[in-house]
């Protein structure tokens, strides 16, 4: 199987990495705006890299992933499915929804494959959350606590293309919401802050946000994200039921300290980053592609499944600009997507 990979910034390097690998990928082309990057990844790969976009189309691949700025991922998807080509793409589809819908219908009228990336779906953690809720073990789920922290905000020129808070972070957590519980977001009601460094409030971003979620059981959410944290990268969900109560992402790498007398020590050695926290995930994502593309699994996230936490990621910037409550039938592409 030979495998183009558009894109060779961090994330592309570490799927350029993992299909390299792979004892069913014969070979790879990579290309990136930055020609230099890309034939550096290759050099170091031993894999092939082309001057541009054009020449992994011309030159002939079995599938591809793309992991360029986000800008570029709906053409780029639009381009593959003409091609009759299998996409792996990462988060999001695009950052409107009109350009989602599109880039769907464009692959459902194909028949291709797009799986999105969604690694959190691959995490032992949250694997072991859904499936205790799947099995009853926690009775009627009243709560769930989702929450992202980045230790260190990114670079101010990644603001204006990031599509803000809720799209380029949250959006991850709210993918959990449905996958985990098996349940769809009713409404939201958002808040954000921008009262940290002044680079998000010139970009027009927030560098906190907040959002009370009901689901269509009755369950009530909250999400919570900032890019502030600076004990450490932290990432968990906690869901509590009649029954029993569990927590993904509490391990003892965890940054967060107990003030009661007995309760457990600081971590030694915090997470850094969502790449040393989700590496497995990572790889195991892309694993689960070359399996798709071999006929050998159904896709695990595809287009619609990216549209729905693109859609609650939606309501919640509305509910934040509106400063009200908003239903998820408020925002397009509910019905659209049942149409495609």
């Amino acid at each position: 199987m030979r495998i183009g990979v558009i894109g060779t910034g961090r994330i592309g390097t570490i799927h350029a990495n993992t299909l390299s690998r792979h004892r069913d990928v014969g070979s790879l082309i990579l290309t990136d705006a930055d020609a230099t990057r890309a034939q550096a990844l290759a050099h170091r790969l031993g894999e092939t890299a082309a001057p541009g976009v054009d020449e992994i189309f011309r030159w002939g691949v079995d599938a591809v992933v793309i992991t360029t700025a986000t800008s570029a991922h709906a053409e780029l998807i639009g381009r593959a499915a003409r091609a009759g080509l299998p996409v792996f793409c990462e988060k999001p589809i695009a950052l409107d929804l009109p350009g989602t819908l599109q880039a769907i219908g464009e692959v459902e009228t194909a028949g291709t494959i797009l799986q999105m990336g969604f690694q959190r779906r691959f995490d032992p953690g949250y694997v072991g959350a859904r499936e205790a809720v799947r099995s009853g073990r926690l009775g009627r789920l009243h709560t769930v606590r989702a929450l992202t922290s980045d230790q260190a905000p990114p670079p101010a020129s990644w603001l204006p293309l990031s599509g803000g808070l809720y799209r380029d972070t949250l959006i991850h957590d709210f993918d959990m919401l449905r996958w985990v519980t098996e349940r769809e977001v009713v409404d939201v009601y958002a808040a954000g802050s921008d009262a940290g460094p002044a680079m998000f409030r010139e970009a027009g971003d927030i560098d906190t946000a907040a959002a009370v979620l009901t689901l269509d059981g009755g369950t009530l959410a909250t999400a919570t994200a900032t890019r502030l944290n600076g004990a450490g990268y932290d990432v968990r969900m906690e869901l509590a039921g009649e029954l029993d109560q569990i927590v993904v992402g509490l391990d003892d790498r965890t940054p967060i300290a107990s003030t009661e007398p007995t309760g457990p020590p600081a971590a030694d050695k915090p997470w850094s980053g969502f790449l040393e926290r989700f590496g497995p995930a990572y790889e195991a994502e892309l694993n689960a592609f070359v399996e798709v593309v071999r006929g050998e699994r159904a896709n695990p996230c595809d287009g619609r499944e990216a549209l729905q936490a693109l859609r609650i990621s939606e309501a919640c910037e509305v509910s934040r600009r509106d400063r009200r409550p908003v239903a998820l039938g408020e925002i397009a592409g509910g019905a659209q997507a049942a149409a495609l």
